[in-house]
């Protein structure tokens, strides 16, 4: 372990592993800690993406694939159904494993030079010079790692980005809630996504039921609480009865941010990507994608950052210009389209 980084990355998630592997392949010093002791446990998502997006960051790998998805089926309230393909002939929806998929990740940050600690709590940050010092627990060791630059990608309840002051406050019609069952021993159409909308079904969301194997799927719910009066759980109990004689071997459970974009996600010596910085899709909670494309720009302004020694806010902000200027105005759209619902629904 060395006592001074360049770069400090907080999260071992997709936004995580890609700031410390662009950092560390640009040629800096970085360590990236992961409060858990194994990277991509316990699962927090659905899993399924699009392979496009995937490719543009990492070559697609069989072992992190549980699935390959044909098209999608959305099935509207009043019974309308839809179905949906790729955009491209060679597009498709990819269900992952996440355990492995985000332990792959983190391994090529490594292979890149990152230093990676497991088990790994950062606990504070304190301004120290021109840099900060950032205090960790290491699997009961207090220690205190001197550095330029933090990148927080500790996902929907980041204190990074609390210490930091960065404004990422939610309402409560800004975050959402998912919970989601790995069922065996279930029917469903083997290569198809299928999702169910309806408050009836899913408060401000939706249902899924996606193919990871056979007879076996995830199959889960998001909504918005401030839409419902029954929990997300209790929302998809009542939904896998469809699924009679179903076994539940895994649960998963989480909170999304629905806030849209935020004013800034950097301050003096921080960057926040990936939820800490708010970049899940409002409509839709997708958020890997963005996610990785987060963590890459904030690796390269890293970069920048430490040629220029250079860690104010006002240099850092051009990590603001990239993350908006691609998917900013999308979640800016999508969080509106997310309020009319709400207000359509009478929230």
């Amino acid at each position: 372990m060395d006592e001074i980084y360049d770069v400090v990355v907080v999260g071992a998630g997709p936004a995580g592993s890609l700031a410390a592997r662009t950092a560390a392949e640009l040629g800096l010093n970085v360590l990236l800690v992961e409060k858990r002791q194994q990277v991509g446990s316990p699962v927090r998502c659905g899993e399924i993406v699009n392979n496009k997006g995937i490719s543009e960051f990492i070559d697609i790998d069989g072992r992190w694939v549980a699935k390959e998805i044909k098209y999608a089926k959305i099935y509207l309230p009043g019974g309308k159904e839809l179905v949906e393909t790729g955009d491209e002939e060679d597009e498709m929806l990819i269900v992952l494993d996440r355990k492995i998929f985000d332990m792959d990740l983190a391994q090529r940050a490594a292979n890149a030079g990152a230093h990676v600690f497991v088990k790994t709590s950062a606990t504070g940050i304190e301004r120290d010079g021109n840099g900060v010092k950032v205090s960790l627990n290491r699997m009961g060791d207090e220690i205190k790692i001197k550095c330029n630059l933090v990148i927080g990608a500790d996902g929907v309840e980041s204190r990074v980005g609390k210490w930091a002051g960065i404004d990422t406050t939610l309402g409560l019609d800004e975050v959402g809630i998912g919970v989601q069952y790995l069922m065996t021993d279930i029917d469903f159409e083997k290569d198809v996504a299928q999702f169910w909308y309806g408050m009836e079904i899913a408060p401000g969301g939706y249902a899924w039921v996606f193919p990871k194997g056979e007879r076996t799927a995830n199959v889960g719910i998001g909504i918005v609480p401030a839409l419902s009066e029954r929990s997300a759980k209790n929302c998809l109990d009542s939904f896998i009865e469809r699924f009679r004689g179903g076994k539940v071997i895994e649960t998963v459970a989480g909170a999304f941010p629905l806030k849209g974009p935020i004013d800034t996600a950097v301050a003096d010596n921080i960057m926040l990507a990936g939820d800490a910085a708010r970049h899940t899709d409002p409509f839709s909670g997708a958020g890997i994608i963005n996610a990785m494309k987060s963590g890459r720009y904030a690796g390269k302004v890293a970069f920048e950052a430490v040629e220029n020694q250079d860690y104010s806010k006002h240099f850092l902000s051009k990590y603001d210009e990239l993350w908006k200027s691609d998917f900013g105005e999308v979640l800016r759209e999508n969080r509106v389209r997310l309020e009319e619902l709400i207000q359509s629904l009478g929230g």
